[in-house]
């Protein structure tokens, strides 16, 4: 489910207590989503939150838009906040009916450039709070496969 659109300067979110979409925070001046980013539903990932998703593609969607997606990996992400250390992994995904992404089976084969600016990306959409984020690497479509299903 796609909570934040691409191009959008504000995080939004899914508030299921309100059964509506809510302004999580905006971004800094100059950031937007590089991709749609959302949420893996009926998902429960290890921060208790379901599963985070980024979307890679270029169509334009908006918020509470479903997408039929292939996970193509997963960036390992160990969260601290206030001295306490949790995963918080996010997933990475393409449309089952992308065209221009189809080709693209593996994460890993982005360029490396582009994996860096995916990180930085993170880093910098919590730069104002008190959290820091260490990458512990990338796996690929068959490790997300994995979690996914354990978090079902």
């Amino acid at each position: 489910m796609v909570e934040t659109p691409r191009g959008s300067r504000c995080k939004i979110e899914f508030n299921p207590k309100l059964n509506a979409f809510t302004l999580a925070k905006p971004l800094f001046v100059g950031l937007t989503y590089p991709y749609d980013w959302g949420f893996i539903p009926s998902t429960r990932a290890e921060d208790g939150d379901p599963f985070d998703v980024m979307i890679i593609h270029e169509a334009a969607t908006h918020p509470g838009m479903v997408l039929r997606c292939r996970p193509i990996g997963v960036i390992e992400v160990l969260q601290k906040t206030n001295g306490a250390k949790k995963r918080n992994d996010r997933i990475l995904a393409i449309p089952d009916r992308s065209p221009f992404e189809g080709e693209l089976q593996d994460v890993r084969h982005l360029p490396p450039a582009a994996l860096d600016e995916l990180q930085q990306f993170f880093i910098a959409t919590d730069a104002l709070k008190q959290k820091r984020l260490e990458f512990l690497g990338w796996r690929g479509p068959s490790h997300a496969m994995k979690l996914i299903r354990r978090a079902c």
